[in-house]
């Protein structure tokens, strides 16, 4: 028996490897070998129930797949946020005012500092760092397509990368809240 999902793992362990680092969010919580841990113990469970017997590798990738977004999202559901009025312990300061100290200026500034801080943890390329930090000094895209070296359509393209990877950050971020 176990010879067999030896076998099954083996065919499938590449294209697990992959969805899993597709699901992989950049969650501090977990990352793509958890879920790859996961997955894994789901289809061992599976494969001893006898609920594999005869499933095609799609069949089987798709419900690892789907086992694996259900994880992410209660996961995710049980995440816990804190306040930040309230304090980290008992007798030290509130998380607010501890950001306060670590970040000077204005309420906004102080959002602005974190969100950059949550945009640099999201992974971006270094050309991709590069091109949101010649665009926050203002440069154009045409500007930035010279001194890059690049044509200005792939700086649209790098732009858009790093939009999509902040538009997931604000949507993770907003369904945290939510929760």
């Amino acid at each position: 028996m176990e010879k067999k999902f030896e076998r099954m793992f083996k065919d499938l362990s590449p294209t697990l490897r992959r969805i899993t680092r597709k699901l992989n969010g950049h969650f501090t919580f977990f990352d793509e070998d958890d879920l790859f841990q996961e997955a894994l113990e789901h289809l061992w469970i599976a494969y001893r129930n006898g609920a594999l017997g005869g499933k095609t590798d799609s069949y089987v990738l798709q419900g690892c797949y789907f086992h694996l977004k259900n994880y992410i999202r209660k996961t995710m559901d049980r995440a816990t946020l804190a306040s930040a009025s309230l304090s980290v312990d008992e007798d030290g300061p509130a998380i607010e005012d501890t950001l306060v100290s670590r970040y000077s200026g204005t309420e906004e500034a102080i959002d602005n500092t974190l969100l950059a801080e949550s945009i640099e943890r999201i992974g971006l390329s270094k050309r991709e760092e590069r091109v949101l930090s010649l665009l926050l000094r203002g440069m154009t895209v045409r500007e930035i397509g010279d001194d890059m070296g690049v044509s200005h359509v792939m700086v649209v393209k790098i732009k858009n990368r790093i939009k999509t990877k902040c538009r997931a950050l604000r949507n993770m971020r907003h369904e945290g809240y939510q929760n």
